[in-house]
Parts: C-alpha cells; structure tokens; sequence
C-alpha cells in the first residue's frame, strides 16, 4: 500500500480466478476507489464492463482474457498510464476513446485479431511504447501522428507497406521498431531489419529519386528423396529442356542456379536428398520461399505407407515446421518410367488426397489440443500455449495440387515453367516476391555483378566487408556515406533471396561477404556427407604431410569417426583443402586455405559455422572424455559453455548424425527406475528434423562430462545425471529427461565427516536443508536442459510444445501438466506450486518437489 496526496492506495490482484465478469462488490463508488492497479489477467473476460468506475487506475491489465470488444467506457479512465490488453480476440477499437486517454503511456495490444486502428490514435499523445504485433492489420498510418512514440512493434501483421511520415527525421522519435513476418513491399523486410535509421535512409532515397523499380525475385528451393530427379528438373527448368543428370552428378549438398522468366527471377537451390545433409539445410532454408516438392512417380506406392511418408509426409511436415509461410508446388517426376497415363493419374488422385488428408489430421489435432487446454482445472495457466496454438492453426503454408511431369519432353518442361510463373503471380502474398527499391540499390547490386565480371573479385568469391565497399564505391555514383547506408540493406535483402551470404549476427565472419554461396556450401559438404567415412578413406599420403599428419594417424581419425563420432579438425582440414585445390586456382591458395580450413593455432570458416549452427560440438579427444564436471546453479553465476572455455583448433568435434548405437549411455545410466524424476516435453505435430542433433549439442556444450548416444545423451554436473532421450509413445513425440531421485543418505554421508559437537547441530537441519538442497539441485539440471530445448524450439515458427511429469505411481497412465513456458529464464519455478502435495487423476499422493520444482522441508 502506498500513499500519495494523503490518500491510501494499493493494487487489486485477481489474476487467474476464471471471473468471467468483474465482482460487482469490488467496483467502488467513484469517490473511493482505492486502486492503483488492478491484475484482471488470465481469466474468462468477454466483455470488460464497471471498469470505468476504478477512476484513479494508473495500470490496468486484461490481458489473456476472451474480450472481443474494447471497452467503450474506457474513455472515462483519464489517469490511466499503463494498459495491457494483448492476448485476446478484440477485432474492433471504436474512435473516440483515445483522444481522452491523455496520460497512456504503455499500451500492448499484441495478439489480438485487429485488423484496422482507429483515426484518432494519434491523439493519444502521450504513448510512447505501443505492441500492435500479432494481429491483422493492413495498413499502420493512423500511428503517424504520434509525438512521443519510441517503441512500435507490428511484427506479424498483413502489412505491405508503411508510412514513411512515421519515419520522419524532423519529429520521429523512434528508437526501437520491428516489422519481421510482414509480406512487406515498401520498405522489403530486410530495410526494416537494420532498424529506424535505415528505415529513414530508404525513404530519404526514394524521395530524392521517385523513381524506382519493382524487383521480382524468388528463392525457389527443390526438396525431396534421393534420386527424385531434382537436379534434372532443376537443370531442364533453367535450360529449357531436357537435361539429363548421370547419377555420379547427383547434388552432394546444395547447388545454386538463375532462371529468369518475364520479368522474375528465380534463385534456384537445389538441395541433395541424402539423409546426412539434412543437417545442414536449416543453415540455408529462409522463410517465404517457394518450394518445389518431387515425386518420382515410377517408384511412388499407392498401397505401401512408407512410399507416401517417405516422399511427402517427411517433407511436408518439415517444412511446415521450419517454413510454415512457404507456397509448396508438387511436381511428380519421372512418369516415362511407368506403365500408362492411367498408372500416373491414380497415383497423382492418391498423393493429393493423402496430402490434404495430412494437414486436415494436423488442424483437428492442434485444435484438440487447444480444446484439451481450455477444458483443464485452471486454463488460465494455459492461455500462452493456447495463443502459439492459434498461431500454428493460423499459418498459412499453401500446397499447391500435383503436377505430373516427362522430363524427357521440352513441351512438359515449357508447360511447368508457365504454371510456375502463374502460381507465383497468383500467390504473391505467399512468397513476398515484389520489393519496391531505390534506383541506388539496383546500381550498387548491378556494380557487384560487373566486378565479378572483371573478375575484381576472387572466384572463390569471399570479400572482406569494407574491400567490398571500396570495390564498388568506383563503379557507383554515390559517396561513400551514401553507399555505407545501402550497402549493409542490400546485403541483407540479397542474402535472404539467395544471392550472396551474410552472416551478420556471427561476430567473427561479419566482416565478410560470401558472393557465391556455392563455393561456400561446396566447403560445407566435404564435412557433411553420406560418404564421409570413404573420403577419408581415400585422402592420400600426401595430403596427410601438408598436414603433418602419418598414415596411421589417419587410422585413428576413421575408427573415431565409426565408433565414437568424431571427426579430428586436422581431418577436417584436409578434406577441405582437397575440395579447395579442385575448386580454386588463386595466388592467394595458401591465404585462403588458412582463412576456410583454419590451423592448428586457430579455426578457420567453416569450423566456426559448423559450430554456430550446431553441426557438430567441439571436443578434446587428447583428454578424458569426462573430466570432473564444475558445480553449477543457473541466476547465480555465468554459464561458460565448454565451447567457449576450451576452443582447441587442434582437438575434434562430434558429430551426433555420425553415431551408431547408444550402448555407452545406457552403460553409463543402468536402468530406469520407478523413483527417476521424470519430464516430457512433448512437441506438437512431432519434433522436427535433425532437432535431437542439435539439442545434445546445445546442452554437451554446457557440461564437460557428457555421454552421447544416436537417440540418447547423459549429462553429468557435480553428482548429478540426467539423461534425455526422444521418444515416441502412442504416436505422440516428445523428449524425455530423467534423473535420480536424490538419495535421504546423502546428509548422513556429510555428517560423517563432522565433529560430535558439530555433528549434533547438523543432523538436526539435516532433513531440512541437506535434503531440499539436493532437490534444488537435481531440478536446476533439469530446467536448464528445459531452457536449451524451449531456445531451439523457437527456431521452428511451426512447432509449439507441452511439459507434462507422468505420475511415479508404477503403471499410472496420468500425469501432471506444467503451466506456460514462455517466461522459463526469467520465472521463479520453485515458487510457481504452493501445495506440498499432489494428487493425480488416478488418486495417487506425491509430495511436490517429485512432480515440479519446489523448495520444501522435510519433517
């Protein structure tokens, strides 16, 4: 309670009581509100109604409600500072509110279903944070009049352009604006991504020349199974007729290629089917793209399940949990190879009908988990999971029915080209093709052309950043100032369709520019690849003493590339400078060796990436395996992954995709047992992809002593385990973590190593704190490991997830749900359940810290 001009006042909290109206014995008589704050969030609100009478509210929150109205009787609320109304269904703000909210200076409104703003916003002159992101808004220019605004967030809206009067350098007061998951146009995304000043600096540029130009250009990636002809239709599409693609050119990778057709340009990636480099395709895949799916026909079962899941449902389902926003077109292939029209069309009917049988199953399940949350004992705890639901069932990924195709026919081939174009066209929206641009950014991109023409710049195609510049700057008309403004937006707009790489948010790579991704991506699959043990297999004598390595040296790298997984960096080394002397003929061949391959001092390119996207985890095969783990508590102190503290250029790196079996881990675990903690996290539709891979890296990293298995991993801190495998039970995927209940003997093994006297005091806090302290330990493991696995999962904008701890009750099929994660690294878990003990459905009593984190005492 505080007071303020001699009156008392104190904040309301009834968050979570499922109200579905306000308590009419708590609005207060307009003379005597007491209330600063009132918390009204995570309850049943549909229509918000009494408010008004809370007349001296600084702060009100109605977040995660139901409310489709906003409250008309708002207006009434003159002190009102702080308004938290996102999370709930309001499609419509009548005018006439705002202007009276003069003191507003906070407002969120995210997640919602707006999908226009009032007039007269702008008079509400006092606001200088609005969130506005997450709902269905089209066009922002209400915004443009606000003097004080300084943080706009309008990420994923319908928005194709914006007002450049809300940029406007003599009263914008804009420090903080993000726009991502907008089809925009005018600025592209990639404007908007550098932030207010390049926002500023594009619109400057169009006003100073109006005249700009429409680009059209689309990434179009070619996924599917190995051998399913991607690289003949790929290859035949840009030729314009029928090449035909020997088995021994078959992508290793990803190859990169142009077409261009009336007017649009199409950056063709065609990305190899084998199962090992799927591992590197989320490094490369981007988000509004167009994906072109094969199917060979000739091979294709309608009777055989796994015929459909290997060549559609894989596909389908990964990339609408990596690119949820992408239009996806069908092309069946190699139809000369079966029996009769009347074979290709039944089994077109079949593959079409699967599919759309596929994403209707997706809809009802998600939208049965949805209904599975809202019926709970308390769906208040509930609502972010709810809200991510409607996300997903929001997403709008587009498959486009099959197109059967002879690739061994020019007429099919000219055919498909022309229903690409009409697709693209027609779908617009879907891929965020059209950019409006300035003048200036099509002659910067036009002078990067020529000097690779002039072959100013090296065929490998790596340039440092400001080399790049100066290169330029004497084909261009700008100054230097002016050319610093565009060069880093044109980077990142050329980067996201494909033309160059850019790797702006990795410190150490920053400062260069790949030109031709595929020098790059070339590098990338002498690591990543199907046959790696064979390559290493034939690396010849010489090769190992530019090394300076022994033959025998090289029989060591292949038996701990079999049995544990690894892969030493000096084998790395040589395999990448193989590839680089039959790609490159340079000068500078040693300079550029140094700079991919790295040496023994330092690393070099590709072992940075390999590990900034999680490929592969850096180890020291010199040492134990398992050193003695350091003590660790998360808040407490910095987290120093092993990464970081002991980087050795010269050491190895693991790569889980290599591994064969889990016998070392499940010698090192022994069995499960019925006491173990055990937590799910279960991942809706399933867990993606190569997603285990990475989190086995992204948590190794954090523990020195680590054990890792092909679908199971155990980590080690002080004393404690934990072991975490991906699991599938009754069709549902999830990742499971266990660990040992702590032992009520561990404070008797302490106290045996005190004094009498000592001793006496100790074991009567040896129940309380010895014991509780072990628990908190045990469940820091945990979290920690629940922290790396909700981090990853953001990456996959398809995917949500769900925590449950099954009942320990031997044979229960119940289990206890965990509330919303969203808040994980900056909520106090163990204060989240205040109950001692729990209860299952199924009538089985556990005390609390069993099932959730808890600090508690014993007795």
């Amino acid at each position: 309670m505080a007071m303020l001009n001699g009156h008392s006042w104190e904040d309301l909290d009834l968050s979570g009581q499922n109200l579905k109206t306000i308590p009419q014995d708590l609005v207060p008589h307009v003379s005597l509100c007491p209330y600063r704050g009132v918390d009204l969030q995570r309850n049943k609100l549909k229509r918000v109604v009494g408010i008004s009478k809370f007349t001296n509210l600084t702060e009100l929150n109605l977040s995660r409600n139901k409310i489709i109205e906003f409250p008309q009787e708002m207006h009434k609320m003159h002190k009102l500072e702080t308004l938290y109304m996102n999370q709930n269904k309001i499609r419509l703000i009548p005018e006439g509110i705002f202007p009276h909210l003069i003191k507003l200076k906070f407002l969120k409104l995210g997640t919602n279903r707006l999908a226009k703003l009032p007039s007269d916003i702008s008079q509400c002159t006092s606001i200088h944070y609005l969130d506005l992101s997450k709902n269905c808004l089209q066009d922002i220019q209400p915004l443009a009049g606000l003097p004080k605004l300084k943080v706009l967030l309008v990420e994923r809206n319908q928005l194709r352009e914006l007002p450049s009067q809300l940029f406007q350098k003599d009263s914008c007061e804009l420090t903080v604006f993000k726009a991502t998951g907008n089809p925009l146009r005018t600025p592209p995304e990639e404007v908007c991504a550098g932030g207010v000043m390049d926002i500023q600096s594009y619109f400057f540029q169009i006003e100073e020349d109006p005249h700009t130009h429409t680009a059209w250009t689309i990434k179009t990636m070619f996924l599917g199974s190995s051998m399913a002809g991607k690289s003949t239709l790929c290859r035949s599409l840009r030729d314009g007729k029928p090449v035909a693609v020997a088995a021994k050119d078959r992508t290793e990778g990803i190859d990169i290629s142009q077409m261009y057709a009336q007017g649009v340009r199409f950056l063709l990636w065609d990305f190899a089917g084998q199962e090992e480099y799927y591992l590197t395709h989320h490094v490369f895949i981007t988000t509004r793209a167009l994906i072109i799916l094969t199917i060979d026909l000739a091979s294709y079962s309608t009777v055989d399940p796994h015929s459909f899941k290997d060549q559609l449902w894989f596909w389908i389902n990964n990339i609408q949990l990596r690119v949820p926003d992408s239009l996806v077109l069908l092309v069946g292939t190699h139809c000369d190879q079966c029996r009769d029209l009347d074979e290709v069309m039944e089994k077109k009917k079949d593959i079409e009908e699967k599919v759309k049988t596929m994403l209707e199953n997706r809809r009802m399940v998600l939208i049965q988990q949805k209904r599975n949350l809202e019926e709970s004992k308390n769906p208040s705890l509930f609502m972010d999971q709810m809200d991510e639901l409607d996300c997903l069932l929001d997403n709008n990924l587009k498959v486009l029915d099959l197109v059967t195709l002879d690739c061994t026919k020019s007429e099919e081939i000219a055919d498909l080209k022309r229903h690409i174009l009409d697709c693209v066209q027609s779908a617009n929206a879907y891929l965020c093709s059209e950019s409006t641009l300035p003048n200036s950014f099509e002659e910067v991109e036009q002078a990067m052309y020529k000097l690779i023409t002039i072959e100013e710049i090296p065929k490998h195609g790596i340039v440092l950043l400001e080399e790049l510049g100066d290169l330029i700057l004497n084909h261009v008309t700008q100054t230097r100032e002016h050319l610093q403004s565009i060069l880093y937006v044109l980077l990142r707009y050329l980067h996201r369709i494909g033309v160059i790489i850019w790797y702006e948010d990795i410190d150490v790579l920053s400062d260069r520019v790949f030109i031709h991704p595929s020098f790059l991506i070339s590098m990338f699959k002498t690591i990543v690849r199907h046959d790696l043990v064979q390559q290493l297999e034939s690396v010849s004598r010489d090769l190992l003493m530019q090394e300076g390595a022994l033959v025998k040296q090289k029989f060591t790298w292949l038996d701990d590339l079999r049995c544990r997984g690894t892969l030493h960096n000096a084998a790395m080394r040589i395999l990448v400078r193989r590839e680089l002397e039959k790609t490159v003929d340079d000068d500078d061949d040693d300079d550029l060796v140094r700079e991919v391959v790295g040496t023994k001092q330092e690393e070099g390119i590709i072992l940075t990436l390999l590990q900034y996207f999680e490929v592969c985890l850096p180890t020291l095969v010199k040492s134990s395996m398992n050193p003695k783990a350091p003590e660790f508590i998360p808040g407490k102190k910095k987290w120093q992954s092993t990464r970081e503290a002991k980087r050795d250029p010269d050491g190895a790196c693991l790569f889980p995709v290599y591994l064969q079996d889990d016998l070392q881990v499940c010698y090192k675990w022994g069995e499960d047992k019925q006491d173990d903690i055990t937590v799910h996290m279960y991942f809706l539709p399933e867990i993606p992809h190569g997603f285990f891979h990475r989190i086995i890296i992204k948590t190794c990293s954090l523990y020195p002593t680590h054990w890792v298995g092909k679908e199971q991993c155990l980590l080690c801190c002080g004393n404690r385990l934990a072991v975490m495998r991906q699991r599938i039970k009754d069709g549902d995927s999830f990742i499971e973590i266990r660990s040992r209940r702590p032992e009520k003997n561990e404070g008797k093994k302490i106290a045996s190593s005190l004094s009498l006297w000592h001793l006496v005091i100790y074991m009567a806090k040896l129940q309380t704190a010895a014991f509780s302290s072990e628990f908190r330990q045990l469940w820091d493991l945990i979290l920690a490991v629940m922290s790396k696995l909700f981090v990853l999962s953001r990456q996959w904008p398809g995917l949500t997830q769900q925590v449950h701890t099954p009942c320990p009750e031997r044979g229960c099929p119940h289990y206890f749900t965990w509330r919303d994660l969203q808040e994980l690294n900056n909520t106090d878990f163990y204060n989240l359940v205040k109950e001692e003990k729990l209860v299952c459905k199924g009538g089985h009593t556990r005390r609390t810290e069993l099932i959730f984190p808890k600090v508690t005492t014993f007795q």
